[in-house]
């Protein structure tokens, strides 16, 4: 006789009922699985790294990845053809034209919010803002899996920093360190104190903590150690962050640009083994001027952004380093009367290179106007779940926020197979 499904018990089930009875009560926890060490350890073995370009404002599909010559959407710009066969890009974007078999662009993204602090959270976590729940953003959950404990390098750096949730229930130690615009450090990162000086008080204060944990057995007492240490850490690897000379080296390579110079950063940083960067771009809100706007944001982005494929493929870490490259929002097939566009869901585009991604594709279809998706509609659950999934972290791995499980890609979400290896 068949019992029916819900009398069945997973082995997850199974084995943290046990651990938890054994144990004489819950497990304690910042949002973890009961195994996570277990599963960062050996995701961590892979080495791979996440680099974010983020379009804050929501680039134009139109005037980048999916154009519509001859439509009334098609805009001002010309198509250009690229190096795979029978796929155009816009104009503006001469050196992606020749990345494009690097490149998997998705041209039928279709997701849920249209506002950008809806959007923004969207697309930094996967998941809708609901309240009471604090979702972490997708360089926390790479942190995690793929960080390295007592690394001198924070190991989730934003450089022009966008989102707006952080490590969410991950908990403090997961926590976005952020640059400024020019990629220098916060003037706060630096001790102002003679080193013996500052070596005495940590020795003090360690000192006091000391008696104070034995005294109240509290996470924050903990969090509050690792965030000093992981301070003093930092200024271990302050040359990091100093590329000026670098930059004379590189500026031709990734476009004189403050964005170039991120993307120059970004890639430091991926070499000395932060397994995620988030590198900003901004003003793309582009109702009024739209066409003014991206003439002025896109060859500046794209110049780097192929710059840093270039770069990274030359130190042989592109093989192991996923580039994402999105906003939060797509624009309007429509021009409106102040000749811009303003914010779409129904049809945009996302594109990816690198770690665990087919190079030359593009994915999904959308129709003649561009006002929906045609075929293979790609939700934000899906993108983040391939995005996981090309990182080699199972997305279908849950957190408990309290005693709701909740997966890093939404429940429902579906990786989409024929972008990846």
């Amino acid at each position: 006789m068949r019992c029916p499904s819900f009398e069945h018990l997973s082995r997850r089930a199974l084995l943290k009922g046990t651990l938890a009875t054994g144990a004489g009560g819950s497990l304690i926890n910042w949002g973890s699985l009961f195994n996570s060490q277990v599963i960062a350890n050996e995701v961590k073995k892979t080495q791979k790294r996440c680099i974010l370009l983020w379009m804050n404002g929501g680039a134009s599909q139109f005037e980048t990845f999916d154009m519509k010559p001859g439509r009334p959407t098609g805009g001002l710009f010309r198509p250009i053809s690229t190096n795979l066969a029978g796929v155009q890009v816009c104009e503006l974007m001469p050196k992606i034209s020749q990345c494009m078999d690097k490149l998997t662009v998705i041209r039928s993204m279709r997701t849920s919010q249209v506002d950008h602090p809806g959007g923004i959270h969207l697309m930094h976590t996967g998941y809708a803002q609901a309240a009471g729940i604090r979702f972490p953003e997708i360089g926390a959950v790479i942190a995690k899996y793929l960080g390295r404990d007592g690394s001198d390098l924070p190991n989730f750096i934003k450089i022009f920093s966008h989102g707006n949730t952080g490590a969410g229930f991950l908990g403090p130690k997961y926590q976005p360190f952020s640059l400024n615009p020019e990629g220098r450090l916060p003037t706060f990162s630096t001790s102002s104190l003679k080193p013996e000086i500052e070596s005495r008080r940590n020795s003090l204060r360690n000192f006091v903590e000391d008696i104070y944990a034995r005294r109240h057995k509290a996470e924050t007492v903990r969090m509050h150690r690792e965030a000093y240490e992981a301070a003093r850490r930092l200024q271990n690897v302050q040359s990091v962050f100093k590329i000026d000379n670098e930059w004379e080296k590189y500026r031709d390579l990734y476009g004189d640009s403050a964005f170039g110079r991120r993307c120059l950063m970004a890639r430091r940083l991926i070499e000395e083994g932060v397994p995620f960067v988030e590198v900003g771009q901004s003003s793309y809100d582009s109702h009024a001027d739209n066409f003014v706007w991206h003439r002025a944001l896109v060859p500046p982005m794209e110049h780097a952004w192929a710059g840093l494929m270039a770069d990274l493929e030359q130190r042989g870490l592109l093989e192991h380093t996923l580039v994402v490259w999105m906003g939060e929002i797509g624009r309007t097939p429509k021009v409106n009367n102040r000749s811009g566009r303003d914010h779409y869901v129904r049809s945009w585009s996302t594109a990816l290179a690198g770690c665990g991604v087919k190079g030359g594709v593009v994915y999904g279809e959308s129709d003649k106007d561009g006002v929906d998706v045609k075929d293979n509609p790609v939700t934000e659950g899906d993108f983040f779940a391939t995005i996981y999934q090309a990182l080699g972290i199972d997305p279908d791995t849950e957190h408990y926020n309290g005693v709701r499980p909740i997966p890093i890609a939404p429940f429902g979400s579906s990786v989409v197979q024929d972008v990846l290896v």
